[in-house]
């Protein structure tokens, strides 16, 4: 690196006016960097505000058709989708998860339908649809099997595959579930579906709202998931888990939570060179939501510098709640 000293160099020259501020940014948002993820609701006209994510709201099938014009006139590229569950229908196992009429399934093939242009991610996970709220299958003692768990994870990516989900997203933290995924794609056909491998999820305390919004929280019961999801004190796990997932056959890799692990994804980015992505969890966004309510931060910049720092550790993509306001800050 070329040093030179002051007053040859004076750093605050490039930061004096707006034009070249913007020239030598390293890094950039765009409206294209986001994935908005939403949750489905089963029935007709029906709209739930979730209280512990103030602003997002579980859409039923035809009001989220009605929505995604808007987020497609904003720009943004694709959507990933939760389902929530009717307690009726959960099981110990998961069956619906995989039923071909099922509500993700349902949603994937309305919204390809109407917008062939938007990139479509389905969650590929069993925790919706288990009554003990588990991402698996557990035996007699309350573990979560691997696989077991496995089987029902490619029955279940199939049939979003054959809906129109363009990248299924294992999001389980189940050894293998990659390769057999990929086999199974490979086998049906879908040679151009993606996975988007969730493979440094860890097990973080930021889930909590999301739990909420998708109706597992109560089915849990104060649970947790350590024995298979990644213990937060650990970052070259990470990369075993990433390289292990690329491996298989994932074509994009996941870091989730988003901002406590930036850390991971810039190693991600650097030691292993694949599409990356991170998911600004529904902590970070209560969080961050519950600062704005007070006054304690300004909502707008907040917003777009909290994302920047995705791109700037090296996300090729956001998953991010505040997806439609960055969308219309962008364009502003």
């Amino acid at each position: 690196m070329i040093h030179s000293s002051f007053p040859a160099r004076r750093m605050r020259r490039l930061r004096a006016q707006d034009a070249l501020r913007d020239m030598v940014a390293e890094h950039q948002l765009t409206v294209k960097d986001l994935i908005y993820p939403v949750f489905v609701l089963p029935g007709e006209r029906l709209r739930e505000a979730v209280p512990s994510m103030p602003g997002v709201e579980r859409l039923s099938v035809d009001l989220l058709l009605e929505q995604a014009e808007e987020w497609v006139d904003l720009g943004i590229p694709a959507l990933a989708l939760f389902p929530v569950t009717p307690m009726n229908l959960k099981s110990e196992c998961a069956s619906e998860a995989f039923n071909p009429n099922g509500l993700a399934q349902q949603a994937l093939r309305a919204l390809k339908s109407r917008f062939p242009q938007l990139m479509l991610m389905s969650d590929v996970a069993l925790d919706p649809f288990t009554s003990h709220g588990q991402d698996g299958l557990v035996d007699e003692s309350g573990y979560v099997v691997n696989d077991a768990t496995v089987d029902v994870l490619v029955r279940q990516a199939l049939s979003h595959a054959q809906a129109g989900a363009d990248i299924v997203a294992p999001s389980d933290m189940m050894d293998g579930r990659i390769g057999a995924i990929r086999n199974a794609l490979e086998e049906a056909g879908f040679v151009n579906t993606c996975i988007m491998a969730y493979a440094a999820k860890y097990a973080s305390a930021y889930y909590g709202p999301f739990r909420d919004a998708v109706g597992s929280a109560a089915n849990i019961k104060g649970g947790n998931k350590k024995t298979y999801q990644m213990d937060p004190a650990n970052s070259d796990e990470a990369l075993h888990e990433i390289a292990l997932d690329i491996q298989e056959g994932a074509d994009m890799v996941m870091v989730k939570p988003g901002m406590p692990y930036l850390d991971v994804v810039r190693r991600c980015k650097d030691e292993l060179r694949v599409p990356t992505f991170a998911y600004q969890v529904s902590g970070e966004y209560a969080m961050h939501q519950a600062a704005f309510a007070n006054g304690w931060l300004n909502e707008e910049a907040v917003i777009l510098e909290s994302l920047l720092a995705f791109k700037r550790a090296g996300a090729d993509g956001i998953l991010t709640y505040f997806a439609p306001q960055a969308a219309r800050l962008l364009k502003s």
